[in-house]
């Protein structure tokens, strides 16, 4: 799986950090998402699915590995 973002979508909901904080980040000043990693832990993979899904701005893309 590889994780990309895009700030410039991003409404600095924090639900993603919320659903996977070992992934995801928010400027403190800002609110906007920053990647801890683009290559999460297997254990934390579906919680950054959720993040996906339940980002209001759609702002997080999913690549997910072929054969996985």
């Amino acid at each position: 799986m590889k994780v990309t973002v895009d700030e410039t979508r991003c409404v600095a909901a924090g639900l993603c950090v919320m659903a996977e904080d070992t992934v995801f980040d928010q400027d403190e000043q800002t609110g906007i998402v920053s990647l801890l990693t683009d290559s999460p832990a297997p254990d934390a993979r579906e919680s950054v699915r959720e993040a996906a899904r339940i980002c209001p701005a759609l702002a997080i893309a999913i690549h997910e590995d072929p054969g996985v």
